[in-house]
């Protein structure tokens, strides 16, 4: 079976490197790809420059404070893309403001989640990620 394609569209690589170590453990096959800048990642969504050959997210984890562009604008810009739109994107992000949450799925997030700041519980956090989201979920395009 073809790999479950996740894109990480963070700028903490601490944050990166955690979440691919606790994706690689999963029981689910994965091929992540990461994006520390919200530039980069649309160039990569949009397969621009180096990216021609980038492989399509299945499901993007994104960040909303991102250097060059937020993930605010990514979002905006996924959502109104015909192409991307389709694509369910999980912000995982440390803001816990009403404000972030509510334009956040204003801008169509699928769903949002506040970084935990404790190891444990962020492990858990990324744990129930890939349970709901690579196991349980139906993906547009996995059948």
């Amino acid at each position: 079976m073809k790999p479950l394609e996740i894109f990480i569209i963070e700028d903490n690589p601490g944050d990166v490197r955690l979440i691919e170590e606790c994706l690689r453990k999963s029981k689910v096959l994965t091929r992540i790809s990461a994006s520390d800048d919200g530039v980069q990642a649309m160039e990569f969504l949009s397969r621009q420059g180096p990216f021609t050959k980038a492989p399509r997210p299945d499901l993007i984890l994104l960040d909303l404070n991102l250097p060059r562009k937020d993930g605010r604008e990514v979002l905006a810009e996924i959502k109104r893309d015909v192409n991307l739109r389709r694509i369910p994107i999980v912000v995982l992000t440390s803001s816990d403001a009403e404000a972030d949450i509510i334009r956040a799925y204003d801008l169509h997030a699928n769903c949002y989640i506040t970084k935990p700041i404790i190891f444990e519980d962020f492990i858990r956090v990324v744990n129930a990620i890939e349970m709901f989201w690579l196991s349980v979920v139906k993906l547009p395009g996995r059948g």
